[in-house]
């Protein structure tokens, strides 16, 4: 198999730059327009560390999913994907998207604490178990979180109850056989550690998403966590990489749906 044209999403999506150049558009006008906002909260001492919060109304209260953008861990921020919480937003469930250091400037290994810090941040300002979701890269880090020892770190051990991860990345060393290893800097050794496929998932709740055409190794990483951890999966027919993830930003859609079942209501 090659592995790298498997893990090219540029190649694959011949349109992607326009996909994105929507991404940035609908995400200003969703930041511009939504009145229940605090925007770059920070949680940690870096400029990137921080979190935007949209909120469905001005109680600022109720249910909470953390959403945490992709980009190969190397690119990209949360201000990018903004207009994703819409769905979630208007279902009466806040969305938290939290940006993070990139590698190569840090390593993944720290990058992943940052983002754990992330979410130990939200869990102490407002309490209640979160959903996790993230697409591709974000996906592995929504997968992280889930598989965190909450309690180790002086928190409900359900401060992550459910994740949603949507075209994940679970098993990180066939990475290390691609060029997206350029910036990640990973052996077998490490890639295994930082890899969800391979750590405890006792009782843990998940539901991944990859696009039907996305090919065959996303389809395996996202059936491969699935069978692990004991949680369920789905194809979404017709979309690719870079499309799989807008069924976020549409209330009436089955991803916001199931979501909401994630986190129980």
């Amino acid at each position: 198999m090659d592995l790298e044209a498997e893990y090219n999403n540029r190649n694959k999506v011949a349109n992607h730059a326009e996909i994105r150049e929507g991404w940035l558009r609908d995400s200003a006008a969703f930041r511009a327009s939504h009145p229940y906002a605090d925007l770059g909260l920070s949680y940690g001492l870096g400029e990137r560390q921080a979190i935007d919060i949209f909120w469905p109304d001005a109680s600022r209260t109720g249910k909470l999913a953390i959403f945490v953008h992709g980009g190969y861990w190397q690119m990209l921020t949360r201000s990018v994907f903004s207009h994703l919480a819409n769905g979630l937003v208007a279902q009466g469930v806040a969305v938290a998207l939290p940006s993070y250091d990139l590698c190569p400037q840090v390593t993944l290994a720290v990058l992943v604490e940052q983002v754990r810090d992330a979410a130990a941040f939200l869990a102490r300002r407002r309490g209640g178990a979160m959903l996790a979701t993230g697409h591709s890269a974000g996906g592995h880090l929504a997968a992280m979180l889930l598989a965190t020892d909450w309690a180790a770190r002086g928190l409900p051990a359900d401060t992550i109850s459910a994740a949603m991860p949507i075209s994940g990345l679970f098993d990180l060393p066939p990475l290390t056989h691609t060029s997206v290893n350029n910036a990640l800097g990973l052996d077998e050794t490490e890639a295994r550690r930082l890899s969800p496929l391979f750590l405890p998932s006792p009782g843990l709740k998940l539901h991944a998403i990859v696009g039907g055409t996305e090919g065959a190794e996303y389809t395996r990483q996202a059936s491969s966590i699935a069978a692990a951890w004991g949680g369920t999966w789905e194809a979404l027919p017709d979309a690719n990489h870079f499309t799989v993830v807008a069924p976020l930003a549409d209330p009436a859609s089955a991803m916001v749906a199931k979501a909401q079942a994630l986190l129980g209501g």
